[in-house]
């Protein structure tokens, strides 16, 4: 046992605190000091040239230093030197004196205080012959570790082995050649000479160990990358020969035949990619059938077979979803609501299919995806606007140069499972030539009982789409044959009513085009009386598109004005329009402002929603001819020639000479001549004009009408009133004649425009003449008209603005 002389001292130091570093004595330490408690004690400690106390932080630390994240043991030192840096921080050259261990630290101002038992332990003689021993096996133990570890500097090496003193050259080895802070740090708290060299050379014994296994693993990693290396090359010179050959692609092979295993294919499914897997082996690796077959099991090995989503089946969670994507739409949100509750009670339920049908821009399309993400499904869009070729649908046969899949089997693709909603877009909008009619290849995709087996032409193998929700968009159902309307359930989405509109632009079009110009509501404000103007003055359309369009041009001009600085809140009315979207674009038309002779208020419907359709009548002298203007179509001059012969067969009931179609010609104009104009609703309308212009009685301004007529009078139910309904009260009518059998469609009429006119229900023409005309031709007017007439017969009106006796009454 060595003999050892102590002697202890009791200090109070500031504390400095060391991360990832140890302090010895005797060993010199430069470092940074960053922390604030560091810094205190820095300052302090220069302040009054006294010592600090270094000691290493036993773990990292985020945030306030404690002392509970410090070590026991530590080190006394002398600070030599201290320059501040740049960025506030302070490096520090510190000379250690002696341990010292740790009694009690506490808080004094801005950094901690220690109170240490500093021990000094000194061995006579350097530990005589074990101290000679010990040191010479730590020399020897440096040196093998030296010899493992080549970036030691031979000057670090020189140094330790001219040290004598064995504490001396625990202290050096430990603070320069070990590596683990937690090493240092065994080696410090080792007060006894011997014994810390003891642990410095236990130490270094395993830093050599480490050292030698690193190298062992080192080695064979690298004989492994060459081995890897060296069968690279040799296969790529294998490979490169059997290219030369025909020979290769045994690995390719190998690789699709356990791509197929691992995919869980149906039976059929997996016996035919193998079987291709085996012809692809047996083809000349370059060749082109080897191509065809290696695109064709791609195809097929990416195809969602088995993959699939859970659908939501919370009615209360889609309905919010659907209420907080779209306004309106009650029929719609209703059917969708109707669709899951079937589904949740009956989990089997294979899904129909749905038509969505209405004019542009009322949101058919959004709508769809609205439905996906109530659904939970996943959403893919299939355009067939164009679309002329039955391979569209159903594919190319793959021995075709270029071939490819249909677009449902890329949608599927495209959605990555096998039940995703898919969105059949502008269906009405596909045609056919020579090489097929899409619409018909359509037919087995939108059939239940069908599409469970659908083959595409490229695939050849059978793809369950019952699973599939399709959703197809029509603008109009005139042009979709009739065997793939009888596979939709149509559900048809109206013009918006100005209140929608409004609500529309409130809830959805000005918060979305706001966010997107980088303003809010405090910058911005367009009034509901503005956007109303706009819905009357600067768009005409059945949907929102133009009205979105209207808006972001406001909100174009508007982010110009605050980014300018010329002002930091912009309020929008219907006066500042004109600044904005400049003049009026879309002026409406109005009623006549006196009752005039052969002029008629017609009503339209139009793709933008309804109108006001003037119908004009001329009668001069000539020699019967009838002229028809104003870009009319077959239909219409179908229907003027109708009237023209039920006036001939009722002259005198309406004052009218016989003979008139001899003695005069008959001109039918409908102004806006550009506009092509077509439709079975204007016969009643251009009976009426034709009447007051051979009778000379003025049509009442007032009154605007719809309805077909037969050549025996009677007036046929039309389409499109609600969107007619509309337009008549926009334009200050005051009553509306509609067909009788129409009055079963005021229920879907929008509110606003049933509550401004009066809708006087026809059956006949004289009932459409008695309320229009401003007074009764005379023979028609001493005739007993019994029950022609219906119970809401307009009453007698004055006369406005002209006297009867101008018309010769």
């Amino acid at each position: 046992m060595a003999h050892y002389i102590e002697k202890a001292e009791k200090l109070t130091l500031p504390v400095i605190a060391l991360g990832g570093i140890t302090a010895f004595p005797a060993v010199p330490l430069n470092f940074e000091v960053e922390d604030g408690i560091s810094k205190g004690a820095a300052a302090a400690a220069e302040a009054t040239d006294s010592f600090v106390f270094l000691l290493s932080l036993a773990t990292p630390v985020e945030g306030e230093i404690k002392p509970e994240h410090f070590y026991k043991v530590g080190t006394v030192a002398k600070i030599k030197q201290c320059v501040r840096t740049g960025d506030g921080h302070m490096r520090l050259l510190c000379e250690g004196y002696e341990r010292a261990t740790v009694l009690d630290m506490r808080r004094f101002a801005d950094y901690y205080t220690a109170e240490v038992i500093c021990k000094a332990v000194a061995c006579p003689d350097a530990g005589g012959l074990r101290g000679e021993a010990l040191l010479r096996e730590g020399k020897r133990a440096l040196s093998d570790m030296t010899s493992l570890l080549p970036a030691l500097t031979p000057e670090v090496t020189k140094a330790a082995n001219d040290i004598r003193n064995p504490g001396a050259f625990a202290d050096f080895v430990a603070a320069n050649i070990l590596v683990r802070p937690e090493d240092k740090q065994a080696v410090l708290e080792v007060y006894e000479p011997l014994e810390r060299l003891e642990t410095t050379i236990l130490l270094i014994e395993q830093e050599s160990e480490l050292l030698r296994c690193e190298m062992e693993i080192h080695k064979e990693v690298r004989e492994h990358l060459t081995r890897n290396q060296k069968e690279y090359y040799l296969r790529e010179q294998i490979r490169v020969i059997e290219d030369e050959l025909g020979e290769g692609g045994d690995n390719e092979i190998d690789e699709y035949e356990q791509r197929i295993k691992a995919a869980h294919l149906p039976k059929e499914a997996e016996e035919k990619l193998l079987k291709e897997n085996d012809r692809m082996s047996k083809t000349p690796f370059g060749s082109a059938e080897a191509s065809v077959l290696r695109g064709y099991l791609d195809v097929c090995l990416e195809l969602p077979w088995n993959k699939r989503t859970k659908d939501r089946l919370d009615l209360k969670t889609a309905e919010k979803i659907l209420e907080e994507d779209h306004d309106g739409l009650t029929k719609v949100k209703e059917r969708i609501l109707e669709y899951l509750a079937v589904k949740k009670l009956r989990p089997d339920l294979k899904s129909q299919i749905i038509c969505l049908v209405g004019p542009p821009g009322v949101g058919k399309t959004s709508v769809a995806r609205s439905i996906a993400r109530a659904m939970n499904r996943k959403y893919v869009r299939v355009s067939l606007g164009g679309v002329r070729d039955e391979a569209d649908i159903r594919g190319h046969r793959k021995t075709y140069l270029g071939a490819m899949p249909g677009r449902i089997i890329a949608a599927l693709t495209q959605a990555g499972v096998c039940n995703p909603l898919i969105l059949l877009d502008e269906v009405d909008k596909m045609t056919h030539d020579a090489h097929g009619d899409p619409a018909s290849a359509l037919l087995e995709v939108l059939d239940s009982e069908q599409n469970k087996m659908f083959r595409d032409h490229f695939v050849e193998l059978p793809f369950d789409l019952s699973d599939c929700v399709f959703i197809a968009t029509a603008n109009t159902l005139d042009t979709v044959p009739r065997p793939l309307i009888d596979r939709m359930e149509i559900i048809e989405l109206k013009t918006y009513t100005k209140n929608e509109k409004l609500s529309i632009a409130a809830h959805h079009l000005l918060p979305k085009q706001l966010k997107r110009h980088g303003l809010d509501k405090r910058r911005l404000v367009i009034t509901e009386a503005a956007v109303g103007a706009i819905i009357d003055d600067y768009t005409r359309e059945a949907g929102v598109r133009n009205l979105e369009r209207a808006i972001a041009d406001i909100c174009r001009k508007a982010a110009r004005r605050v980014a300018n600085g010329e002002k930091k809140r912009i309020t929008v009315t219907p006066a500042d329009l004109p600044t904005y979207l400049g003049p009026q674009k879309m002026p409406r038309e109005k009623i006549g402002k006196t009752d005039e002779v052969g002029v008629v208020n017609g009503l339209a419907y139009t793709e933008a929603g309804g109108d006001l359709l003037k119908v004009e009548a001329l009668v001069f002298p000539g020699e019967g001819k009838v002229e028809l203007t104003g870009s009319l179509g077959d239909v219409m001059k179908e229907s003027a020639r109708i009237a023209v012969s039920y006036i001939r067969a009722h002259a005198a009931d309406f004052g009218i000479a016989p003979d008139f179609y001899k003695k005069n010609d008959i001109h039918i104009h409908f102004p806006e001549g550009a506009v092509p104009k077509d439709g079975p609703s204007a016969g009643a309308a251009m009976a009426t004009a034709l009447v007051s212009a051979l009778s000379g009685i003025p049509v009442r301004r007032e009154v605007a009408m719809t309805g077909e007529i037969t050549l025996t009078g009677e007036i046929l139910a039309i389409g499109g009133l609600k969107e007619k309904t509309m337009a008549a009260a926009a334009a200050g009518v005051h009553t509306v004649l509609i067909p009788a059998d129409n009055m079963r469609d005021i229920p879907e009429l929008d509110p606003a425009a049933v509550e401004a006119l009066r809708l006087q229900p026809c059956r006949l023409l004289s009932d459409v003449l008695d309320a229009a005309l401003a007074a009764r031709p005379k023979k028609y007017a001493e005739a007993d008209t019994g029950d022609k007439l219906m119970e809401l017969r307009l009453p007698t009106r004055p006369e406005t603005g002209r006297s009867a006796e101008r018309y010769g009454l």
